[in-house]
């Protein structure tokens, strides 16, 4: 397993930036993707961005042009530029790392922006005010 310890959220007024982070151990060799989701109360938890380990990135219809995933493999690093951030945004956000096999499976099916069987960090929670 891996274990995802997120940092970065707080509170910002409507047009701000956050940069939230998240530090993979464990079986990070066994990470075939990585990625970020939010939760906000009464919704589903949604894709807000993922990456996998060749760099190839995904971001929901919400968040494109506003939020930049990126990744230090060396140091194990999973970031999450967010700006312009509207209240729309506020969600818990939480990062995930899905494992090699389960990865592999979902790329020969063509499935994007999704991870499947992840780990979960605890998540990290961002307010955004109007």
């Amino acid at each position: 397993d891996v274990q995802l310890v997120e940092s970065g959220g707080g509170s910002v007024q409507a047009g701000g930036s956050l940069r939230l982070s998240c530090v993979a151990s464990g079986a990070t060799w066994n990470i075939y993707s990585m990625g970020w989701f939010r939760q906000s109360p009464g919704k589903e938890r949604e894709a807000v961005a993922t990456i996998s380990r060749r760099g190839h990135t995904c971001y929901g219809d919400s968040v494109k042009g506003r939020f930049t995933i990126s990744e230090d493999n060396a140091n194990n690093v999973l970031n999450l530029q967010m700006n312009n951030l509207q209240p729309e945004d506020t969600a818990m956000y939480f990062c995930a790392a899905e494992p090699w096999r389960a990865g592999d499976v979902r790329r020969r099916r063509d499935v994007r922006c999704a991870l499947v069987d992840p780990d979960w960090g605890q998540g990290t929670q961002v307010t955004v005010s109007s």
